[in-house]
């Protein structure tokens, strides 16, 4: 039976969802909270299976190969409490990158440890339905920022201004209210 002919099922829809940061916790600013109330968009994990190819005599056969997770996009309104650009900073400094005092100063390095250990440690984006009940959530596993962009200024333009990061992970799971998705070992 199709949803529109229930009375008792729901489409999920792309408005009902929730981003959790909980590096946000760690931040020594005002506060911290776990849940992003100012996120905007985002896009959901997805993956693609790259493919190898066998020729044998006349026929080619393919088999599956690898599996790689596609980068993830959020973009937040910038609001003035709390500073999510100072948030999002915090992040990057807490990932092992040290802004230079003068040109000659000791290089430091983003590395996976000091972003797994300090940086982004949890990023999930959870669905919701109508009564504002998770029915859905994504996992990203070892998630770092690979990109954060800080908007654009003009005097002619009235819009809330944006930050968009691009956050790059190993895998994701997903848990819903019938089935499971994880990666197996």
């Amino acid at each position: 039976m199709a949803f529109w002919s229930n009375a008792q099922s729901e489409a999920k829809r792309n408005y009902r969802f929730k981003v959790t940061i909980n590096q946000f916790d760690g931040y020594q600013g005002d506060g911290g909270t776990t849940s992003v109330w100012w996120a905007k968009t985002a896009t959901l994990p997805s993956y693609d299976v790259s493919e190898v190819e066998h020729n044998h005599m006349d026929n080619k056969y393919y088999f599956p190969g690898r599996v790689t997770w596609s980068e993830v996009e959020l973009t937040m309104v910038d609001p003035i409490t709390p500073n999510a650009v100072e948030r999002t900073n915090a992040m990057l400094v807490n990932s092992g990158y040290q802004i230079p005092a003068t040109h000659t100063a000791a290089k430091t390095f983003v590395t996976k440890a000091k972003s797994a250990a300090a940086g982004v440690i949890s990023f999930k984006i959870q669905i919701l339905n109508g009564e504002g009940i998770k029915i859905e959530e994504w996992d990203l596993k070892n998630p770092f920022i690979k990109a954060a962009k800080f908007g654009d200024l003009a005097y002619d333009n009235d819009d809330l201004r944006e930050i968009t990061l691009t956050l790059r992970y190993d895998w994701a799971t997903h848990t819903g209210t019938s089935a499971q998705f994880t990666k197996t070992t």
